[in-house]
């Protein structure tokens, strides 16, 4: 049988490679290791899909070739790697309620109420993606309006950024929620004059209702995996890094992998220690199922997000001057738990958005790193917010900065609501973090925003929305180059997962994973950038998605 990009038929499943395979008549890009932008004209890989060379016009090829594929003059980049997502959660939320595009509640209750309409068997209506900043609203919603529109069955609904959750009464009810339900450590739950709940669940509160919902079926977790997997191909998306992952989706993983449906490779970081150690053991898994999975390490939160008010800062909201955000974890814990992760030389991956949360991690990483040394490669989840007296120590013990550019076009003006303005120095600050030695990785958080590799790219060069806003760019001092921005999505993400030298640029002796576009990334606008058309993805030189 021979390679799926030489088949006559278009189905995407990969099939079985039997000999060596020129890709020819490319314009093709990869970052070499200094980070500087390589051109070249034609790529050659084995028949297990390692590239073994890279070849610029008027370069011989090899002898052994037995296939040839005419590229037809498009552009080959490196399969794109996502630094940050929430694979399931991407699979999950295209299989409910998608409220991510609302603009009012009005709009917002309506979707609810259709959807409930076309999904009357449904014994929950479950979604995600409300914003009442969006709206603008200038409050959180509440169970009352929910209840206006269902009240027959539980309502479950998740914020934007996954730090708070949206209950009807119903839902309330059925997990047991009164007037005397009691917030729990790093969580809040949102109350009305008399101390009623008012509907709205953050942070560490949410599981006093989330733990009342029906858990999916593996057949449900089968499905939602497929469906992630083709929205994140669609996108030229070959990696990701899943953070924050339960035993029940590495399972869900290894049976897509088992049965031969695992078409990314996965970067994964256990949800918590238990977790980490059921699936890892005594330490970081191998790469499995030819270099597509691997437990890395393990995800932390320090603080919630800035748009539930959630995210811990050094001085009190500018808007809401009464609280300083949410911590989740104590300093105490998040050393204990980081150190229990490096004694077995487990990374880790720490959500820390606001400008103390930044500050404590920050000042963890420098404490554990006198006890544990070597090539740690620490990293800091957002780091949204960013006190600039601590900008500097990115710079230090390998700290890796895991950010992603379409929060700080989706939460710029929030942002300067929540902090006002003196107090943005700091924020969303990837140039200086560069420049003070740090490294970046990129990625989407999604679905939180759109796993959009592309539009995260045009943001990353130029600190503007999909409408150009705001004209010249927001602190636009912070934007990275096009070389920058593009190693973030590739090679340094690939540095952040402890996979280079397997995948994330095109190079000999990495997998050939590669897109096939319509432009040029380091020539085009980003306007144009973000109309990027993917039109064939390949992963080890199978091809895995074509439009």
């Amino acid at each position: 049988m021979i390679r799926s990009i030489l088949a006559a038929s278009t189905a995407l499943l990969a099939t079985p490679a039997l000999a060596d395979t020129v890709v020819y008549n490319v314009d093709g890009i990869t970052i070499n290791e200094q980070g500087e932008v390589k051109r070249f004209n034609e790529l050659v890989f084995d028949d297990e899909g390692f590239i073994t060379h890279v070849l610029t016009r008027g370069e011989e090829r090899p002898e052994g070739i037995d296939f040839a594929m005419d590229g037809k003059g498009q552009i080959m980049l490196p399969g794109m790697i996502d630094a940050h997502v929430h694979v399931m959660d991407i699979g999950f939320a295209a299989l409910t309620l998608d409220l991510s595009d609302t603009t009012s509640l009005e709009e917002a209750l309506a979707k609810v109420a259709a959807f409930a309409e076309e999904n009357p068997g449904r014994p929950w209506i479950l979604g995600r993606g409300w914003n009442q900043e969006k709206w603008g609203l200038g409050r959180f919603p509440t169970a009352a309006e929910l209840d206006a529109v269902v009240s027959d069955r539980p309502v479950w609904l998740e914020r934007a950024d996954n730090h708070a959750n949206w209950a009807n009464s119903l839902a309330m009810e059925r997990a047991g929620i009164t007037p005397e339900t009691q917030s729990p450590d790093g969580g809040r739950i949102i109350r009305d004059a008399s101390g009623n709940p008012t509907g709205v669940f953050v942070d560490n509160a949410i599981p006093l209702v989330g733990d009342s919902v029906p858990p999916p079926r593996p057949e449900d977790r089968d499905a939602a995996f497929a469906m992630a997997q083709q929205k994140l191909l669609a996108n030229g998306i070959t990696a990701v890094a899943d953070m924050g992952t339960p035993v029940v989706d590495w399972m869900t993983f290894r049976r897509a992998a088992d049965q031969g449906d695992l078409r990314i490779r996965i970067m994964s970081y256990a949800d918590s220690p238990e977790a980490m150690e059921l699936i890892g053991g005594p330490g970081p898994t191998p790469w499995l199922y030819e270099d597509k999975l691997r437990l890395n390490g393990l995800k932390l939160y320090v603080d919630g997000a800035l748009g539930s008010r959630g995210a811990t800062l050094k001085e009190p909201y500018h808007d809401e001057p009464k609280t300083r955000g949410i911590a989740i974890t104590s300093p105490a814990q998040l050393r204990n738990r980081m150190s229990r992760a490096a004694l077995d030389n487990f990374q880790t991956a720490i959500h820390a958005i606001g400008d103390a949360a930044n500050a404590d991690v920050l000042m963890a990483i420098a404490e554990l790193s006198e006890s544990y040394t070597g090539d740690r490669r620490w990293r800091i989840e957002h780091a949204q917010i960013v006190d600039p007296a601590d900008l500097p120590r990115f710079g230090e013990h390998g700290t890796i900065a895991s950010m992603q550019p379409l929060h700080q076009t989706s939460d710029m003006f929030m942002a300067e609501a929540r902090l006002g303005e003196d107090r943005l120095g700091g924020a969303y600050a990837w140039r200086s973090i560069i420049d003070v030695g740090g490294r970046i990785a990129f990625g989407s958080d999604a679905p939180v925003e759109p796993a959009d590799v592309f539009a995260g790219i045009a943001v990353a060069i130029s600190r503007t929305d999909e409408n150009g806003r705001p004209f010249g760019g927001w602190r636009a001092h912070e934007a990275v180059s096009r070389e920058q921005a593009f190693a973030a999505f590739t090679s340094d993400a690939a540095y952040a997962g402890f996979a280079e030298g397997k995948f994330g640029r095109l190079v000999p002796g990495e997998r050939a994973d590669f897109l096939l576009v319509d432009r040029d990334p380091m020539l085009a606008s980003p306007t144009q950038i973000r109309e990027t058309q993917v039109r064939e993805v390949y992963l080890a030189g199978e091809r895995v998605f074509a439009q």
